[in-house]
């Protein structure tokens, strides 16, 4: 839908004063699949058939593929040459430096919490 205007929104973010940036193909897992097909049938009848092909051009046919390594990614012509737009974008507005490596320094384990009181059973309780 928008991938004209990938370097666009790559720009506007940039000068948003973003720091990175990072990217994850449209997947379109269980119900997520029928509810954009429809909206997108409905919204842009015009363009549903070919977004929905370029869709299953990078997911193996499918309008969804799970597997660890492309699902974030797909696979194809089209998908890396998003890829490459994407990286090349980034590059150019200085947004591929990468994310901050993760620390746990802020972060403490909480308290063991005490046992809660024994539990009085009532009349209700024993009649079941």
């Amino acid at each position: 839908l928008n991938d004209a205007e990938l370097e666009a929104i790559i720009a506007a973010a940039a000068k948003a004063g973003a720091s990175n940036a990072g990217a994850v193909l449209l997947r379109l897992p269980h119900e997520l699949r029928e509810l954009f097909t429809e909206w997108l049938e409905r919204v842009m009848p015009d363009r549903a058939r070919h977004v929905l092909a370029l869709i299953r051009e990078t997911r193996g046919g499918r309008l969804n593929d799970a597997t660890f390594g492309s699902r974030h990614t797909g696979t194809g012509n089209y998908a890396t040459l998003l890829a490459q737009r994407f990286d090349r974008a980034a590059r150019r507005c200085g947004l591929a430096g990468g994310f901050a490596p993760l620390s746990c320094e802020h972060f403490s384990r909480p308290a063991a919490a005490e046992p809660a009181p024994p539990r009085q059973l009532s009349l209700f309780d024993a009649m079941g």
